[in-house]
């Protein structure tokens, strides 16, 4: 996160403002609701996610077993067990 300097940027009045509340502090302003992304959406790996899950559940309903996938994929059985018996998929 880049440090932006508050009296470049802010209106005199506003400034004037936010400095009755916190004064020589960084202040974290974030983005709107509808403009916040998900977790690992601008790196990826919510995509990477999403497709190694469906493939391990494709791999499943073709016959693989839980275990094979859990040493296949570097993940314990349980989180396999997890990612083929959800029935609420994202």
């Amino acid at each position: 996160m880049k440090y932006i300097n508050a009296d470049i940027i802010l209106p005199e009045e506003l400034l004037k403002e936010v400095q009755k509340y916190v004064q020589g502090k960084m202040v974290y302003i974030p983005k709107p609701e509808g403009l916040r992304k998900k977790w690992g959406e601008n790196s990826g790996s919510r995509a990477y996610l999403k497709n190694r899950n469906e493939e391990i559940r494709r791999k499943f309903t073709e016959g693989a077993s839980i275990d094979d996938l859990s040493s296949q994929y570097c993940l314990s059985c349980d989180s396999i067990k997890k990612i083929v018996y959800t029935k609420n998929n994202k």
